[in-house]
């Protein structure tokens, strides 16, 4: 636990990160939150109750998710190498959303988005803002792995993004991070670099967008890490809004 912890306070500290939140408005919702995770201990054998919200919402996404199918054949992808169909994970009414470009080899393998080096990192990212993976909501433009990780191509993202816009328009998160140039470039249909897209906010199907570099380019260039916490720092003042 010792070294979980200096390894999260180092990554805040490359970060940027000084110290910790002493917002009111973010600090009642942490003791707001283990609040309902002391109640909810009183009795662990009671399964906790499902809010009608919550449970349509599972509902929603659960036949978006079958309507894609299990084996997608709308595009070339399919006869391209991927092994499984990378949906989307995280809690169906969360306020904040990523949205990266397309799965990896980690993800094809295990059907989850952003488990691999990047995924990792993104946790670290998240975890600086004082949610969880279980707080966000985490998909792709594209839901299958292009062969060797190449950029998706306009028809494959042609094909896909609509599920992508339903499973926003369902989730209806208050902010939306977009992960790297692809992410941004779909969801706000731009061809700039994301160097240019970021440290702006957009307005998005309801939501606030952000763009910033995408995990696994911060993998390659550390130092932009500072970059991505101060857009995460845009993220959570809109959160607490």
């Amino acid at each position: 636990m010792r070294d979980q912890l200096v390894e999260h306070l180092k990554f805040a500290s490359e970060l940027g990160v000084t110290g910790i939140s002493k917002d009111p408005a973010w600090r009642a919702r942490a003791e707001e939150a283990r609040g309902r995770s002391a109640s909810g201990a009183a009795d662990a054998s009671d399964p906790p109750p499902t809010a009608p919200a919550t449970l349509f919402t599972n509902e929603t996404l659960a036949a978006i998710k079958a309507d894609i199918g299990d084996d997608c054949r709308r595009c070339k992808l399919h006869t391209l190498g991927r092994k499984q169909i990378v949906f989307g994970v995280g809690n169906p009414n969360a306020d904040l959303m990523f949205v990266g470009e397309a799965p990896g080899a980690d993800e094809d393998e295990q059907g989850i988005p952003f488990v691999g080096r990047a995924g990792q990192l993104l946790t670290k990212i998240i975890e600086a803002i004082g949610l969880t993976r279980d707080d966000v909501y985490i998909a792709n433009v594209i839901k299958c792995r292009p062969p060797q990780n190449r950029n998706p191509e306009p028809d494959e993202v042609e094909t896909c993004e609509p599920f992508l816009f339903r499973q926003i328009d369902v989730i209806k998160p208050k902010v939306i991070v977009a992960l790297g140039k692809f992410g941004a470039q779909t969801l706000l249909r731009t061809d700039a670099p994301i160097s240019r897209l970021r440290g702006h906010v957009h307005d998005f199907r309801g939501a606030k967008l952000i763009p910033t570099f995408h995990p696994a380019y911060l993998l390659r260039n550390p130092a932009s890490k500072r970059e991505v916490w101060e857009d995460m720092k845009v993220a959570r003042q809109l959160l607490q809004a």
